[in-house]
């Protein structure tokens, strides 16, 4: 288990992380969301052992991870760390790279386990490719692969979709966290992005000016969220003085109500219209199977 114990680290006399504190069991995907700014990368960097804390301990299973005070290369064995730059070698192939640190005295049990860890990350097609030669997606996907390629025990994910284009975004994502459940890895994910995380997150973490807002299961974030910061990672959100914060997809268009809006724009959104709304001088956005005239009085209920 990480167990990460009121560590606080500031930089240039800025907190970037204060009194922080939560767990991590072995094989559990935790998620770390917040705004730009909020410290997530820096929490990552910390758990790895990038920076020494201010106050405060980490530990796994007991071992107590340090910063570079006490450690002459940075980042324990059992874990890894792919940050937003790669880091990779781009004049050897994707094979060679994500066969890097595996043991050349299997060489058949190690070309197995580089085509293996190409199929997680959907890269088969290019293993003889130079890296130099790849987009930034596939170059993301490549540092995945090399990460996983000794079967850590926790890895730490910064951002790890960001490069990636939609068309592959999707199933890699199904494809990496399967594998790492099935291994039995921990992973923790800094992200902005709800899609690299709600469905494969047993526990997301909201961090918000330096300090943790929120900690709990994605469904009973998503179901009751303290505010608006918290529901805005979901999805568009209304904050309706009497009603609190309720989400677009609960707002509907009704013959009759006291909810009253003028319709100011509708958007496209495929299998729905976002439709946004003037209440009362307030703006509102609700979901709806069509465009709506614009200057339009309507009424709307919450589902």
């Amino acid at each position: 288990m990480l167990q990460v114990k009121n560590i606080s680290f500031s930089y240039n006399k800025k907190a970037v992380i204060e009194n922080v504190s939560f767990s991590v069991g072995v094989g559990e995907h935790v998620s770390i969301i917040g705004e730009s700014g909020s410290g997530k990368s820096t929490l990552l960097k910390l758990l790895y052992g990038t920076y020494d804390l201010n106050e405060g301990q980490i530990f796994w299973k007991g071992h107590e991870i340090l910063g570079p005070k006490h450690n002459l290369v940075v980042g324990p064995e059992f874990m890894k760390y792919v940050a937003q730059e790669f880091d990779l070698m781009p004049f050897i192939s994707v094979s060679e790279n994500v066969g890097a640190f595996l043991s050349n005295f299997y060489p058949e049990e190690k070309q197995a386990r580089i085509k293996e860890l190409l199929e997680v990350v959907e890269l088969l097609d290019d293993a003889n490719t130079k890296v130099k030669n790849l987009s930034g997606g596939q170059k993301q996907r490549v540092a995945l692969a090399r990460a996983i390629a000794k079967q850590p025990e926790i890895l730490l994910l910064d951002e790890p979709f960001s490069h990636i284009d939609n068309f592959k975004k999707q199933s890699l994502r199904r494809s990496l966290f399967k594998y790492l459940k099935e291994k039995n890895i921990a992973c923790i994910v800094a992200t902005h992005d709800k899609d690299d995380v709600l469905s494969f997150s047993d526990q997301m973490i909201v961090l918000h000016e330096a300090k943790i807002m929120a900690n709990n299961t994605p469904k009973h974030l998503y179901e009751n969220p303290q505010n608006k910061l918290i529901a805005s990672f979901f999805g568009e959100s209304n904050n309706l003085n009497d009603l609190g914060i309720v989400y677009a997809h609960q707002l509907k268009v009704v013959d009759k109500s006291d909810l009253k809006a003028i319709v100011k724009t509708s958007y496209y959104k495929g299998s729905y219209y976002l439709i946004e709304a003037d209440l009362d001088g307030e703006r509102v956005f609700f979901e709806h199977p069509n465009t709506i005239e614009n200057g339009l009085q309507i009424c709307l209920s919450v589902l």
